[in-house]
């Protein structure tokens, strides 16, 4: 088992997020940060798929956020392709309980991590992006209510062929606790039909009903804004 749930998908968060929800976001996001123009922090910034839309989105300083070593070298590989957005992005290795910028900023983005943060740590995750925003600031982040899910076998998630190997990634339930999930994921890499590499992670999740995150953010100072289904809006009193 990998002690690193995130070195162990590095390989495989390309292919993974390419053919899911990065071709949505590609579309949904831009109209949400349309008229920011002064800094986004992004947090969990992971190898810069979601960094590039912004880049295109929004014309200011973009601070990105990743705490994954093996993740971050893919975000600078990717930025050392584009002198122009390499300018204005600054990659933190940090968390987004530990973020601090240079200033405060238009807008917060969050990208498929929020499932990261338990109850017990959102509370904090709201005031620390609240002090990073400016007044009517506007914090995006993917979202939508799930069906409680049921422990099972393993199942494939993703099956991809780049040159001779085939990378592969399957998951299963092990366990269910409230809002928490708990999942076994494993990556293996095959050549001609023969397993020549495999990672097994174990990982917790945390899925709160959209209300429940309506209320954490009303009481943090946040107020609703109409978004696309699946997005969340959220803005700073101006």
């Amino acid at each position: 088992m990998n002690a690193d749930p995130l070195s162990a998908a590095v390989p495989f968060y390309d292919l993974l997020h390419e053919d899911g929800h990065v071709l949505v976001l590609r579309e949904l996001l831009p109209p949400l940060l349309a008229g920011v123009r002064h800094g986004v922090i992004e947090i969990g910034a992971g190898t810069g798929l979601i960094t590039e839309v912004i880049a295109r989105s929004t014309p200011g300083e973009i601070y990105a956020l990743e705490p994954s070593l093996g993740m971050r070298s893919v975000l600078l590989s990717r930025l050392a392709a584009d002198p122009g957005t390499r300018r204005r992005v600054t990659v933190l290795p940090c968390g987004a309980l530990d973020a601090e910028v240079d200033g405060p900023v238009e807008a917060a983005v969050m990208i498929s991590v929020l499932q990261s943060f338990p109850a017990a740590e959102r509370a904090e995750l709201w005031r620390v992006l609240a002090r990073q925003l400016r007044p009517g600031g506007r914090l995006v982040f993917n979202w939508r209510d799930r069906p409680t899910p049921v422990p099972g076998t393993l199942e494939p998630v993703g099956s991809y062929d780049v040159g001779r190997h085939t990378y592969e990634i399957a998951a299963q339930v092990l366990g269910v606790a409230g809002e928490s999930v708990t999942s076994r994921f494993v990556y293996r890499v095959r050549q001609r039909g023969v397993v020549i590499s495999e990672d097994e992670v174990v990982s917790t999740n945390h899925w709160p009903s959209t209300g429940v995150l309506a209320s954490e953010l009303k009481e943090s100072g946040f107020s609703w804004s109409p978004a696309p289904e699946g997005m969340q809006v959220w803005h700073l009193p101006g």
